[in-house]
């Protein structure tokens, strides 16, 4: 493999890159904070295994990941993902619309709570029969007692002028998916980049989110497509993008992150970084797009002085651990649930690892 002038590795014949590469194609320059992106997806999930082997903190001497709250190196592995796709696989005899009705009604709303009383007060959603008006009254009467309903990870458009709670818009755009039968339409596309364009064409599903909803549904038994072919790179990872690059390139954001994926292991050797994957799944453009998002954040407090294109300074949510850390459970598709059953036997053995730190990288001598 041949590399660039900082030693990156250029690609030439990448079946993952679209489109196909160009005839002396300028592979994008990398930044001082090029290795701390690398650093972090590292520590980040070796911190992950720690917890996931039931390990007591401190899982890390680096004093930002240690504070700050940030989300896994893998999308799938967070909390809220872990509860969708458990939930997802809870009921095998689910039809395709009741599936689909599911995920999104959860997803929209992304929070834990406002599900949770969905279903305890109409019971576990089935697309024949669900009450959209009922469930409108009960979202309009916790929104009244001032219960936040919608988690704050993602900006939901509201409903317009029209002056209809967002709710309420959100339950209608759900109810229409469903009547213009799109659960069928997904589950008869042939890649993932196909069931984000049937997604992207509804109201109010902008690139962003119309990209992980179908992320999230091919969680599900609704779709089986590969990661790998398709992402989307949305506003915090643009700017953690920025930072890690002086330039793109001939490369689009899209284009960096997937060169990413296949070149990870090489970079993760290179820098003499130990990445325990996730019992063997590497990353996926998905997280790769995920962890520019974190690394936007990371670096706000890790260098400061470097500026990004969103104008941040600070992060938000401090860490505070308030339950242990789940069994890990991922879609039976993807072939790892029992490889983590057969590691968690197997933990009495194990020798807890040095941690490194990804906060000790200066800036100045971040690039190889």
């Amino acid at each position: 493999m041949t590399t660039d002038g900082n030693g990156i590795p250029c690609t030439t014949n990448d079946a993952h890159t679209s489109p196909p590469p160009l005839v002396k194609r300028t592979v994008p320059q990398p930044s001082p904070l090029y290795r701390v992106f690398w650093r972090f997806a590292a520590e980040r999930q070796r911190i992950y295994m720690l917890r996931a082997a039931g390990e007591h903190p401190p899982w890390t001497s680096d004093d930002v990941l240690a504070a700050y709250k940030f989300t896994n190196t893998y999308r799938a592995a967070d909390r809220v993902s872990q509860y969708l796709i458990r939930t997802a696989y809870s009921d095998p005899g689910a039809d395709p619309d009741t599936v689909f009705l599911r995920t999104i009604l959860f997803k929209i709303f992304n929070k834990i709570e406002t599900w949770e009383e969905i279903v305890r007060r109409l019971g576990p959603p089935e697309a024949a029969v669900f009450d959209f008006d009922e469930c409108d009254a009960l979202l309009f009467g916790l929104r009244r007692r001032r219960v936040p309903i919608y988690s704050g990870a993602y900006i939901m458009p509201s409903g317009g002028k029209s002056g209809m709670p967002k709710h309420r818009m959100h339950l209608r755009l759900i109810r229409s998916m469903l009547d213009a039968d799109l659960p069928e339409r997904l589950a008869a596309t042939a890649a993932l980049s196909d069931a984000y364009q049937l997604l992207r064409g509804w109201p109010t599903l902008g690139p962003f989110l119309a990209y992980q909803y179908a992320i999230d549904l091919n969680y599900t038994t609704l779709m089986n497509h590969s990661e790998m072919d398709f992402v989307v790179a949305g506003p915090g990872a643009l700017d953690g993008l920025f930072k890690c690059f002086i330039s793109f390139g001939d490369y689009t954001p899209a284009e960096v992150i997937r060169w990413l994926t296949d070149i990870q292991e090489t970079e993760f050797d290179r820098l003499e970084l130990e990445f325990p994957n996730l019992w063997g799944r590497a990353l996926q453009p998905i997280d790769i797009q995920n962890l520019f998002c974190e690394v936007s954040k990371y670096t706000r407090v890790s260098h400061p002085d470097v500026k990004g294109i969103a104008g941040r300074s600070r992060i938000k949510c401090r860490f505070k651990m308030t339950e242990p850390l789940m069994e890990p459970f991922f879609p039976p598709k993807w072939g790892l649930n029992q490889k983590i059953k057969t590691w968690k036997r197997a933990q009495s053995t194990r020798v807890r690892s040095v941690p490194c730190n990804a906060a000790s990288d200066d800036a100045d001598s971040a690039v190889a």
